[in-house]
């Protein structure tokens, strides 16, 4: 019994560290300008606004960087999942030299460090004429993001009974045909699980998008909301606070929605096929 006391107390004390930042947060973005520096600082605010939400949505460009983040996030998912999967399929179901090599070299590449890769895919994309736009951000976000989709999705494919798609394959469907009506239904927790875990971390991802990126048109929140509201000589703290709950709330959205296929997911990553 002193146990299982002893285990919820660490329990709840490790929620309450995590999610204590997450509240501050939010309770500083609906407080006045003048008590965010009060001494002693209060928890709650004596006086509830919204002004600052108000004032992100209608002085500044938050929209539009929100906006591009979105097109963005979703356009690197589509790319990911769509060649994940199919190579996924091609290192489970096809035999040929050199497979698992290449399977681990596809692993390698996505521990090697963001920052090893930006001087060469800078130089590439100006030479492609490509630089300071939502496209250069896709095709570097698909760089580090590719890999472990790949190995993801190829530790789930390998779960996948190869009778099933053999039995198809006799009673007359195509190579296509099982592939879509047999495999990429048995497929689906892996390919929601990848899609999400790309989508955070396009999202997410903050030093890509601040070297390769220096237009305001094509910036997303990571560094628009960097650039408009932290600077040298001062921080808008509220608007900052503000910015940063509406950026957390589509990824809560998701993330409340799907968290079973990205548990699921992870868990299937440290599986070899």
């Amino acid at each position: 019994m002193l146990r299982k006391i002893a285990f919820n107390l660490f329990a709840w004390s490790i929620v309450l560290m995590v999610a204590f930042p997450l509240f501050w947060m939010l309770v500083t973005s609906v407080k006045p300008q003048f008590e965010l520096f009060r001494r002693p600082p209060t928890i709650l605010p004596e006086t509830w606004t919204f002004e600052h939400y108000w004032k992100l949505l209608s002085d500044t460009n938050f929209l539009g960087y929100f906006w591009n983040s979105v097109i963005l996030s979703t356009t690197t998912t589509i790319v990911v999942v769509a060649i994940a999967t199919v190579g996924a399929y091609s290192l489970v179901r096809f035999r040929y030299k050199g497979r698992e090599s290449l399977a681990f070299l596809v692993l390698f590449t996505y521990l090697l460090p963001s920052v090893v890769l930006i001087l060469p895919l800078y130089l590439m994309l100006v030479q492609l004429g490509l630089s300071n736009t939502i496209t250069s951000l896709v095709i570097a976000y698909t760089t580090f993001a590719l890999p472990y989709a790949l190995w993801l999705l190829r530790s789930f494919m390998a779960g996948i009974p190869e009778d099933l798609e053999s039995a198809a394959l006799v009673d007359g469907a195509s190579r296509l045909g099982a592939f879509w009506d047999i495999i990429l239904p048995q497929l689906l927790p892996g390919i929601i699980s990848t899609a999400l875990f790309t989508f955070i971390l396009s999202w997410n991802e903050y030093l890509y998008a601040l070297v390769l990126v220096n237009s305001d048109d094509a910036r997303p929140l990571t560094t628009g909301v960097m650039n408009m509201l932290i600077s040298s000589f001062n921080i808008e703290w509220s608007l900052l606070m503000a910015a940063s709950v509406m950026m957390s709330v589509p990824l809560i959205i998701v993330f409340a929605f799907l968290q079973s296929y990205l548990t699921r997911g992870f868990g299937a990553g440290g599986v070899k096929g």
